[in-house]
């Protein structure tokens, strides 16, 4: 599981895969119950999606899809920090667990916020030389 005491990895393909794997294992420990059952899939399915969206951003054709992806991964690693909240909530046992992998979620949407916003000033500048 992703813990704070690892160092921080710059491959941000590897980065982004490690985290997911860590979502994956959290919501496998996650207690099932009538909240849980609803919460777990939302969880999983925005957390897993960064990494696979960072790796189709890597492979796009045009800047324009690469900023389209790189905005998805943005807002799917926002998305996981609002349900990892909830779900502590849900299983207040799971709490650090939870704020540990809300930190690195939080981290990511800084990575991807930066890297967003570098595209969209460039594409700025090209559009008034």
């Amino acid at each position: 599981m992703f813990n704070e005491k690892s160092p921080k990895k710059y491959d941000l393909e590897e980065r982004t895969a490690r985290f997911e794997e860590s979502i994956i294992i959290f919501s496998k420990i996650t207690p099932v119950n009538l909240v849980t059952q609803r919460i777990i899939p939302q969880l999983v399915a925005a957390g897993t999606s960064i990494g696979a969206n960072y790796c189709e951003a890597d492979d796009v054709e045009s800047g324009k899809d690469f900023k389209h992806k790189i905005g998805i991964c943005k807002k799917e690693a926002r998305e996981t920090t609002y349900w990892l909240r909830i779900i502590s909530t849900a299983a207040p046992e799971l709490k650090e667990r939870a704020g540990i992998l809300w930190q690195e979620a939080k981290e990511l949407h800084l990575i991807f916020n930066t890297i967003y916003r570098k595209v969209n000033a460039k594409n700025l500048e090209i559009r008034h030389s």
